[in-house]
């Protein structure tokens, strides 16, 4: 007797789900309906993240390196920023919490689409900071990204953006180094400038 077998049909090839990018405008108009009350968010690759709240920690590091940022920029006509968002591509507006970007507020007509230092103060957030942040700020071409870490009680300082497979936007930063309390940093674009790295942490 022989025994009939039969094959089974393949599988039906079916899409899973896929995440739910938000526009500009969009993003925009969730805000203007207030749909962020409470909340601190931002765009990045098209995706809304939610930030954890800011605690004393971070308020007063956020604080200390506006300051600090400010007497380095002092005499130099740029535009030092707290918390405002950037508009590096069409699918992120990161709102680093200092920046720096040329020229002055009145040059301006919408947010700036370039920076020449960024400063993110990490208390929860530092492997995002030190990962997908630094891979996008890499990507929008921003020479000088700081990373102050306030529980570690260490700046890491990140130049020379270049492409890079391996981090989330395809870019990174070839040279990373970790400062202590005792060193000093001056930005690139205020070469005569002097930052604490205790400063920002005191």
């Amino acid at each position: 007797m022989s025994v009939l077998t039969q094959t089974p049909p393949p599988a039906a090839v079916t899409a899973g789900p896929t995440p739910r990018r938000w526009t500009r405008a969009e993003y925009y108009r969730l805000g203007e309906l207030d749909f962020f009350r409470g909340q601190r968010v931002e765009r990045i690759g098209g995706e809304l993240m939610v930030m954890s709240p800011q605690d004393w920690k971070h308020t007063a590091g956020v604080t200390r390196a506006d300051t600090a940022v400010r007497a380095a920029f002092a005499a130099s006509g740029r535009w030092v920023r707290t918390q405002f968002p950037m508009e590096f591509t069409l699918e992120s507006d990161p709102e680093p919490d200092v920046s720096v970007v040329p020229g002055r507020f009145e040059d301006y007509r919408s947010h700036p689409d370039s920076a020449l230092l960024i400063v993110e103060v990490a208390n929860t957030s530092l492997s995002y900071d030190r990962r997908e942040k630094a891979s996008l700020y890499a990507a929008a071409g921003v020479p000088d990204y700081w990373v102050l870490d306030v529980n570690g009680r260490r700046l890491e300082v990140c130049r020379d953006p270049r492409p890079d497979p391996d981090d989330p936007h395809g870019w990174g930063y070839a040279d990373r180094r970790w400062l202590a309390p005792g060193d000093s940093v001056a930005p690139l674009a205020a070469p005569a400038a002097s930052v604490s790295v205790g400063g920002l942490l005191s």
